[in-house]
C-alpha cells in the first residue's frame, strides 16, 4: 500500500512539474520571435495528435456497457475542453507582460476561485478551514507578486490576463473532476484537448492565414505538447487514484516552485525573499485545504 502511494506521489509530482516548466518554455519561444498564436496552436495540435496515437495503440480497457462513450458525452467534454484553450491563451498572454514567477502565482488563484465556484454551485458555505486558507492565499499572493512594494511598477495588462487565466483554469479543474467521469481517462483528455484546440483555432484563425511560422512545430511545439498536453494527463490519471484527491492536490502544488525555479535558472528572473515567503504561504494554504481529505484517503 505504501509503495503504491509513493509511486502515485511520484507520478503526480512529475505531472505537476511538467506543467510548471511550460511558461518558461513559452517565454523562450517568445524570445525567438514566435507569437502566442503559434505557441498555443502548435502545442494543442501536436498534443492532440500524440494523445490520439496513444488511444489507437493502447490496449482497450474493459469498460461496463453503461460507461461506453456517447455522442452527448463527447460533446460535453469537447465544450468543457474549451476552458483549457482559454487558460493557455490567457496564461501565455500574461507571461508576455509579467515574470513567470508572478504569472504562476496569479494562475494559482484558481484555488480560492474553486472554493467560491463550489459554494455557488452547491449552495453551501465553505468550512472555516477553507476560509482561512483563502485568506492565506490572498496574503501570500500580495507577497509573491511584490504588490507591497511601492517602487515596483505593476503591469496591469499582464495582471488582468493572469486573473482571466485563473478563472478559466477554475473551469478546467471543475470540468476535469465532474464532467463525464465514466469515460476512460485517456479519452476524456483527448476530447477536452480537442475542445481546447477548436477554441484556439477559432480565436487565431486570422493568424493561420497570415504570417504563421510553421517552424514553431519542430522548434518548440514538440516540447510544449509533451510537457503541456501529453505527459500531465497520463501521469495524473496514473497517480491520482493511488494518492487520493487530497494528497494528490497537495503534491500537485509543487508546480508553483518548479515554475519559479525554472524561470530563475533558464531566464534569470530575480526572485526575492518575500516572494518565496508568499509562495510558501500559498503552498501551506493548499495543504490546509486538503488536510482532511488526505487523512480520509
Amino acid at each position: 500500500m505504501k509503495n503504491n502511494v509513493l509511486k502515485g506521489s511520484i507520478y503526480v509530482a512529475l505531472a505537476a512539474s511538467s506543467y510548471g516548466m511550460l511558461a518558461t518554455f513559452v517565454k523562450m519561444a517568445y524570445g525567438e520571435g514566435f507569437s502566442t498564436a503559434e505557441v498555443t496552436l502548435s502545442q494543442f495540435i501536436l498534443g492532440f495528435a500524440g494523445l490520439f496515437m496513444l488511444t489507437l495503440f493502447r490496449k482497450p480497457e474493459s469498460v461496463p456497457q453503461t460507461q461506453l462513450s456517447t455522442k452527448k458525452g463527447i460533446y460535453k467534454l469537447i465544450i468543457a475542453g474549451t476552458s483549457m484553450g482559454m487558460t493557455s491563451i490567457f496564461y501565455y498572454l500574461a507571461v508576455q507582460y509579467i515574470p513567470v514567477s508572478v504569472g504562476i502565482v496569479l494562475l494559482m488563484q484558481a484555488v480560492w476561485m474553486s472554493v467560491i465556484l463550489e459554494m455557488i454551485l452547491h449552495k453551501k458555505a465553505p468550512g472555516l478551514r477553507k476560509i482561512i486558507a483563502v485568506f492565506i492565499i490572498l496574503g501570500g499572493t500580495v507577497l509573491a507578486t511584490n504588490l507591497f512594494k511601492q517602487t515596483i511598477s505593476i503591469n496591469w495588462t499582464g495582471f488582468g490576463w493572469g486573473m482571466l487565466a485563473a478563472l478559466s483554469y477554475t473551469a478546467t479543474m471543475y470540468s476535469s473532476n465532474n464532467i463525464e467521469l465514466r469515460f476512460p481517462p485517456l479519452k476524456r483528455s483527448l476530447y477536452m484537448i480537442l475542445g481546447g484546440l477548436i477554441f484556439i483555432a477559432i480565436v487565431f484563425f486570422s493568424a493561420i492565414n497570415s504570417d504563421f511560422s510553421y517552424e514553431i512545430f519542430w522548434r518548440w511545439g514538440i516540447v510544449l505538447s509533451l510537457f503541456g498536453t501529453i505527459l500531465p494527463p497520463l501521469l495524473f490519471t496514473r497517480g491520482m487514484p493511488l494518492t487520493g484527491m487530497g494528497l494528490g492536490a497537495i503534491i500537485a502544488s509543487v508546480e508553483i516552485p518548479v515554475s519559479i525555479l525554472m524561470a530563475h535558472i533558464l531566464l534569470g528572473e530575480p526572485v526575492s525573499f518575500f516572494q518565496w515567503v508568499g509562495v510558501i504561504l500559498i503552498l501551506l494554504a493548499v495543504v490546509l485545504m486538503n488536510l482532511t481529505k488526505k487523512r480520509n484517503a
